[in-house]
């Protein structure tokens, strides 16, 4: 049976509401932290944490924006999204403030800790991994491969895996093709995954793929499955001999 709760923590005076999810039993078990999208943490981003608690994992679904926002109007969402990207440092506090829940959590397995994040928050991911955070696995679905220190890259410490769909708009070839020579220079464990026929956000049920509603964003269910499956899969090869498996 998974357990949750609703956890308040401050960040730079600002108070965010996050969701934990626990599985089943007393015993230590491999985490995760999850990102959510630009506009806000959400039903679908809590549902998440569920679904890894279900399969065993501590999962932490942060809140970025304050309070649990989410954020209606799109050009607002926009320029926070634009205002995080252009700060890597401010990426990393908000994540690493998300971490810190999760690491407070007695089941959290400290040497089993994973990121996962969606758009922004995989973004968010990928820079708590350049900032050295002691992350075994890293998943960014659809999210913006760009950072402004590529550099930063020497201090991933783990294995790193980003989901694109290879008709989003927003992740072009060219960015792929920066993000793995930002890889490639660094000598990351890493692998990207293009899922044909997929736009933008292709993991979020709720957006419908209409072009006149939302021009490059939109859910496309083969790949959302395809894209959780290999997260799992990079999980069962992490976190095999890291550390011995709780029977709880």
């Amino acid at each position: 049976m998974v357990t949750t709760r609703e956890i308040a923590y401050p960040v730079d005076g600002v108070t965010m509401a996050g969701h934990l999810a626990l599985p089943d039993g007393t015993g230590r078990r491999p985490a995760v932290l999850i990102a959510h999208e630009g506009p806000g943490l959400t039903e679908h981003q809590r549902m998440r944490a569920d679904r890894l608690a279900g399969l065993g994992y501590v999962a932490f679904a942060l809140d970025y924006h304050g309070g649990g926002r989410f954020i209606e109007d799109r050009e607002e969402m926009f320029a926070r999204v634009n205002e995080l990207l252009a700060d890597p440092d401010r990426l990393r506090t908000l994540g690493g403030a998300g971490l810190d829940v999760l690491l407070a959590e007695p089941r959290t397995d400290p040497a089993r800790l994973a990121a996962i994040g969606y758009c922004l928050g995989g973004t968010m991911a990928l820079e708590l991994a350049r900032g050295g955070t002691d992350l075994k696995a890293v998943v960014g679905f659809h999210p913006s491969l760009m950072t402004t220190r590529p550099e930063d890259a020497a201090r991933i410490t783990g294995k790193v895996l980003v989901c694109v769909g290879s008709e989003d708009p927003f992740i072009p070839a060219e960015q792929r093709r920066m993000f793995e020579e930002e890889m490639r220079a660094a000598g990351v464990d890493w692998r990207m995954i293009i899922f044909g026929g997929a736009l933008h956000s292709f993991t979020h049920p709720d957006l419908d793929p209409d072009p006149s509603l939302r021009p490059g964003i939109g859910y496309h269910e083969p790949s959302a499955e395809r894209s959780w499956r290999a997260m799992l899969d990079l999980f069962d090869e992490t976190w095999e001999g890291t550390s011995e498996k709780s029977s709880g």
